[in-house]
């Protein structure tokens, strides 16, 4: 970045530190865009001028001393942290706002990086500019500070924490949300001390604090207690999803074992224990299908049938609760003939509603995430099961399977996985009704010139057919227009004249 690369040569004293996960990510060889730099030895006036020079600057409140910065020619959208060096005094309440921070422009990076959450971010790399660019691998390992060892956790894939891991939590409870999504996100483990933190402070995850306000109203004055959680359901909510967008099966044992589902989504610990029929499910309960599903999104049976690109959060989420009405509707004998879910996606579907709303997972845009879009695959992932595939209507299937504003491909793969997690006692995993959905798909794609997703467009309009037969607007148009469509999809007519021709015997015998 030369910009950078002009604030050296304009402050020669100074100190420039590429800090936190990018130094992280630069040694594990991955990508990211999230760039973080410390600068040294320059007052905080002076640096928010030169880097007004040098481009779009904005500072995120002047007690934190953080710039947004985007050079000129850059992306808005992805703006540079550059910070002071700082330190922080916690006030102990867990919320991560809730902390003094006091930045000194001659403060040491390792004090800067002492107050940092794992030693894996708790890495500063000084930038210099040569030759090689602004990252020579040859020295970068030479040139780390790295106080906490952080170097040595990325290499044996450990998340550990700076210091005393009660204190980083109490600090901040976010973090521990944080530290399972960095496991999720780098495949590593959580060092014992850290997990066994997290487990003994999970529930505060859950924390309220409660402020008196006082409201005035016709001249008197009356007390109001107005509660605020210490970490917002918005931050869990993204930390969850990201997780789970990451590694879906980690993600489900560690939000398990650290009691993280307990306090965020308990509904879905009663799938523990759920039985089901061993005749269909030799796998296990509930709670080990929806694992094994989960499993199964990166199995080689599903990138054989699918590919290799990663599933859709909504997808994900969908196999994670797919069953979850399973033991609010269970119907166990003598009451029953056999253990039965009567309806269970339609009570599945309105549990997970309740849930992401609680999680507040509709505000994310910058993830592509659609609530509505799991809510759906729930409440229809039985769809290949409750009836002869062979005799349902061409424009059910069309509703399902061809309407761009409905996942229908990740019906699909739900189903796919639903199928391959349920394992018989007696012979393999039954595919048929997958399969002949798929012939039926098929059929229905012949239809379009291009054999695309596309279908061709509705022969008639219902303006056309209310001119034609002089009919007024009402119910009556939409079922003719609908017989229309029926027919064009099951190959027996393609042109409007045959269109009205069927029309017209459909009129003489309702006359």
């Amino acid at each position: 970045m030369r910009s950078l690369e002009t604030i050296l040569k304009k402050h020669p004293k100074s100190e420039i530190y590429l800090v936190g996960g990018a130094v992280r990510d630069f040694i594990l060889s991955r990508p990211t865009q999230d760039l973080d730099f410390v600068v040294r030895g320059i007052k905080l006036e002076d640096l928010e001028k030169s880097l007004a020079e040098l481009g779009k600057v904005d500072l995120v409140g002047k007690s934190f001393s953080v710039f947004k910065f985007v050079p000129q020619g850059g992306d808005s959208r992805n703006p540079v942290d550059i910070a002071l060096p700082r330190k922080e005094h916690s006030l102990g309440t867990g919320a991560y706002r809730d902390v003094k921070i006091q930045s000194d422009p001659h403060l040491s990076i390792e004090d800067d990086l002492s107050r940092r959450d794992f030693t894996v971010n708790a890495m500063a790399w000084p930038v210099k500019f040569g030759k090689q660019g602004i990252f020579p691998r040859r020295k970068f390992v030479k040139d780390l500070v790295d106080p906490f060892g952080g170097i040595k956790d990325v290499k044996d894939k450990i998340i550990r924490a700076v210091g005393k891991p009660e204190k980083r939590f109490q600090e901040d409870y976010s973090r521990q949300l944080r530290a399972l999504r960095l496991a999720c996100q780098l495949n590593f483990e959580i060092e014992e001390k850290t997990f066994k933190a997290i487990k003994e402070k999970i529930s505060h995850i859950n924390d309220i604090r409660r402020n008196v306000a006082l409201e005035r109203s016709n001249g008197s004055v009356t007390p109001e207690v107005i509660e605020e959680r210490i970490v917002p359901w918005e931050v869990i909510g993204e930390e969850f999803l990201k997780s789970f967008i990451a590694n879906p099966e980690k993600a489900f044992d560690l939000y398990d074992v650290s009691g993280a589902f307990k306090e965020m989504v308990p509904e879905i610990l009663k799938m523990k224990g759920c039985p089901q029929p061993k005749n269909w499910h030799s796998e296990g309960d509930v709670w080990t299908h929806t694992r094994l599903c989960l499993k199964n999104l990166d199995s080689k049976e599903y990138r054989k049938e699918f590919g290799d690109s990663p599933p859709s959060p909504e997808l994900i989420l969908a196999v994670l609760f797919h069953d979850i009405g399973k033991p609010y509707t269970i119907q166990l004998p003598p009451v029953a003939d056999r253990i039965r879910f009567n309806e269970h996606d339609i009570k599945g579907a309105e549990i997970t509603q309740k849930i992401l709303k609680r999680l507040k997972l509709f505000g994310f845009p910058h993830l592509s995430f659609d609530y509505e879009n799991v809510v759906w695959l729930v409440a229809h992932h039985m769809l290949l099961v409750q009836g002869d595939i062979s005799k349902m209507r061409p424009g059910t299937i069309e509703k399902y399977f061809f309407n761009p504003s409905r996942p229908g491909k990740d019906l699909l793969k739900l189903s796919f996985v639903d199928i391959l997690s349920t394992i018989p006692e007696k012979g393999k995993q039954d595919f048929s009704s997958y399969q002949a959905m798929l012939s039926r798909i098929e059929e229905i794609k012949s239809l379009s010139p291009s054999k695309k997703e596309e279908l061709p467009p509705y022969l008639l309009s219902g303006d056309e057919i209310m001119q034609r037969y002089n009919l007024r607007p009402g119910p009556k148009i939409g079922e003719l227009k609908e017989l229309v469509r029926e027919a064009q999809l099951k190959g027996e007519i393609r042109t409007k004249k045959e269109a009205y021709n069927l029309l017209d015997k459909e009129m003489i015998e309702i006359k």
